[in-house]
């Protein structure tokens, strides 16, 4: 099988595991071209990569050879990039969220349904083994009937990260703490255990940072079955741990905590799946490996090869910015 022509736009911090993944995922995929409008950051990439790079993004979307395009710049860029490139025929895996407003990410989404392209969102915590084998406990009935979930949240960033240009800003990033950092848990549990309805919250900026929006929210959710729910997010935890997500049932209990799962059955007998590596949640925010990133990647060539959705399509991120907006308003 030939391999799919791929391009990079954004390089960024956050494209580096994206690099990565596409380094492993050599034998499917052919660079045809890495972009940024920063000429120092295009010689930084071939200087570590080896991609060929270029300046001329408008040369990117344009490029007949180039079947699919990560969008890996910051979210305001979002929909005019990606638009592009889906109405020029291109496949596009976009970084998340999909856009700063759900307005904003109603119409991507609208585009890529429209243009009969692929729509794939980084929204890589659901990718881990350990999700992957709680999501299978929760199909299969192992925990029984959820009566309740929480999600936790206790990352740290230092005043330096936000004290960088548009960062925690509405006008790059769209939000705070839930749109920037917790956005991956949040929709990893909404995907499990489903949210009906925002019940009450809060969301406030603490003494810890000086920041235009929330390094703090808190909510008062009704799960998908009617039971209760619990999302706290923060980067104002030092020195952060990893994000847990805990889910009671009627037949046991199950308890991830970033990239490792316990499960415990009420009747007896408890398993583990034990993740290597940290998750990103103290102040080096690209502390963690990319082994989720390159599953998206690979499952994002199979949509593409297979003719089928990504398993997290625009639909579904754009439910989970639905949740963190609803999560404001309430607040």
């Amino acid at each position: 099988m030939s391999r799919i022509g791929i391009a990079m736009i954004g390089l960024g911090p956050g494209a580096e595991p994206h690099a990565k993944s596409i380094v492993d995922l050599g034998h499917r995929v052919e660079v045809r071209a890495a972009a940024s409008r920063t000429e120092g950051r295009t010689r930084a990439f071939a200087d570590r990569f080896g991609f060929p790079v270029t300046t001329d993004i408008d040369a990117v979307i344009a490029d007949p050879t180039i079947q699919a395009v990560l969008v890996l710049t910051p979210p305001a860029s979002h929909l005019e990039i990606a638009e592009r490139c889906l109405l020029a025929g291109k496949h596009v895996l976009v970084e998340k969220p999909l856009e700063l407003t759900v307005a904003r990410a109603e119409q991507l989404v609208r585009v890529g349904r429209q243009a009969k392209r692929k729509l794939g969102v980084v929204l890589q915590h659901r990718f881990r083994p350990a999700s992957l084998r709680l999501r299978a406990a929760l199909d299969g009935g192992e925990l029984g009937t959820v009566t309740a979930a929480w999600l936790l949240v206790p990352w740290w960033r230092p005043q330096a990260y936000y004290d960088e240009p548009g960062r925690g800003t509405m006008a790059r990033d769209g939000g705070g703490v839930l749109m920037t950092q917790a956005i991956h848990g949040l929709d990893l549990f909404r995907s499990l255990v489903g949210v009906q309805a925002v019940v009450a919250a809060q969301a406030v900026t603490t003494a810890v940072h000086r920041m235009e929006t929330e390094d703090f929210a808190s909510a008062l959710v009704r799960l998908g079955g009617g039971a209760p729910g619990t999302i706290i997010a923060t980067t104002a935890a030092y020195p952060g741990s990893g994000e847990r997500i805990e889910i009671t049932g009627t037949r046991g209990m199950a308890s991830l905590v970033g990239g490792s799962l316990r499960l415990s059955m009420i009747g007896g007998g408890d398993e583990t799946v034990v993740a290597e590596g940290a998750t990103g949640g103290g102040a080096n925010m690209m502390d963690f490996p990319h082994d989720a990133h390159r599953a998206v990647l690979a499952d994002f060539l199979d949509a593409i090869e297979q003719d089928r959705d990504p398993a997290v399509t625009g639909e579904e991120a754009l439910a989970s910015q639905r949740l963190i907006a609803d999560i404001l308003a309430a607040a």
